[in-house]
């Protein structure tokens, strides 16, 4: 077996060799939050890896930031730019979700649709054609955007809410499912995309894809099996869209900003793509 062989198994056997840990501790949580009901109720998990995706975004754009050739009053005005917006709309989100403004019978507005679509809608256009974005981007490693996601395990909470009963399975089963294979799968990806290869890049955008899939079909099912205008099925428990915290801050916030992650996720293999044909 010649090196560079010795070296590509290698990097496929660690490729999977992180589900091997990280699987059990997934399935290790939902037996947890299974058993005990008044974990997830509290909301401090939601809390808690809420606060830790928010931190790491912020962390992963300062250290991409500072590897650019901006000068520092640029890292920390497009730092600012960012963040503070972020920041915000999580507070805003939250707030809301409290107080519970996304209850369908609260407002005549659709709330939560437009917390859903709006953060998409504004920030899409701007992360895809902003050039500094770009610049962030190209100096950031493609491996970060995809392992931040690793929170998305913490779906499950919809899988032990439906095994209580508090979820319809219609909505539940897909949702969480589709919540925890993108989590589980962003480990093998991000060790992909890190070894600079077109297989590891191509490797990626299929991960991008699935937890797209994943977020559409929440999206829909959790529109016609929840109160209002688009409701087609009639649960015999409420779903995801009655609104009740902490569960709402589920699609109020975390669907919306990772949508936006793999946009930019996307938007960097995309630039690496072209960068390397520009090479050749």
């Amino acid at each position: 077996m010649t090196a560079e062989a010795a070296s590509s198994s290698a990097i496929v056997l660690s490729r999977w060799r992180g589900l091997l840990w990280f699987a059990p501790l997934t399935v290790l949580w939902l037996l947890l939050i299974y058993r005990w009901p008044a974990i997830p109720a509290s909301g401090i998990p939601t809390t808690a890896h809420q606060l830790a995706a928010h931190g790491l975004i912020a962390l992963g754009l300062w250290l991409g930031l500072e590897h650019t050739s901006l000068t520092p009053g640029q890292r920390r005005a497009t730092w600012l730019a960012i963040m503070i917006p972020d920041t915000l709309w999580l507070a805003v989100a939250w707030s809301a979700a409290i107080n519970g403004v996304f209850h369908p019978d609260t407002t005549s507005l659709p709330a939560l649709p437009s917390a859903i679509f709006l953060p998409v809608i504004i920030g899409a256009p701007l992360l895809l054609f902003s050039k500094r974005i770009g610049q962030v981007l190209d100096a950031m490693p493609a491996s970060w955007l995809i392992a931040v996601q690793l929170y998305r395990v913490f779906g499950s909470w919809a899988l032990a809410a439906w095994l209580h009963g508090a979820l319809p399975g219609v909505f539940a089963v897909p949702a969480g499912t589709g919540d925890v294979l993108t989590g589980l799968f962003a480990l093998p990806a991000a060790i992909a995309v890190a070894t600079g290869t077109a297989e590891g890049r191509r490797a990626a955008t299929l991960w991008n894809i699935l937890g797209l899939a994943d977020f559409a079909v929440a999206i829909t099912m959790g529109m016609i099996t929840s109160p209002g205008p688009w409701q087609l099925i009639v649960p015999d428990v409420q779903s995801i869209g009655a609104g009740d915290y902490p569960g709402v801050l589920t699609p109020a916030f975390v669907v919306p900003s990772s949508i936006l992650l793999h946009v930019l996720s996307l938007r960097q293999l995309r630039r690496r793509s072209r960068a390397e044909v520009a090479r050749r």
